[in-house]
């Protein structure tokens, strides 16, 4: 079995999801496996735009997409890409690892207030 691994040596826009996307083609699985909804990534195919926060962009590939223990999730933005991808005619395959977590309306609300 090969593996492929894309991982990114600084915070910030650096490429890596145009990279994954490259290598998605040749891939059963696309896994993210850390970060959170504030991260994003923009995958362009041909005059299709999609700008992806939590699921891996393989799902563009029709490839499955893993969600990994080290991903933060917010429902709200999750459920927004799946019926936001879903819209576009795409139905995407994804795997979500039950250690993953989860950040809840009240996480905000108490984030806020103290700050």
């Amino acid at each position: 079995m090969t593996v492929t691994l894309v991982i990114g040596t600084q915070w910030g826009d650096e490429g890596k999801g145009k990279v994954v996307d490259y290598y998605s083609k040749y891939a059963e699985y696309v896994v993210r496996y850390q970060g959170g909804a504030n991260a994003g990534h923009t995958i362009k195919v041909g005059k299709e735009v999609y700008k992806l926060h939590l699921i891996p962009s393989g799902v563009i590939q029709g490839k499955t997409g893993v969600i990994g223990n080290g991903v933060v999730i917010d429902p709200e933005v999750l459920i927004n890409e799946i019926n936001e991808l879903t819209k576009r005619g795409l139905k995407p395959q994804l795997m979500i690892s039950d250690r993953a977590n989860i950040i809840m309306p009240y996480h905000k609300i108490l984030d806020g207030a103290e700050e």
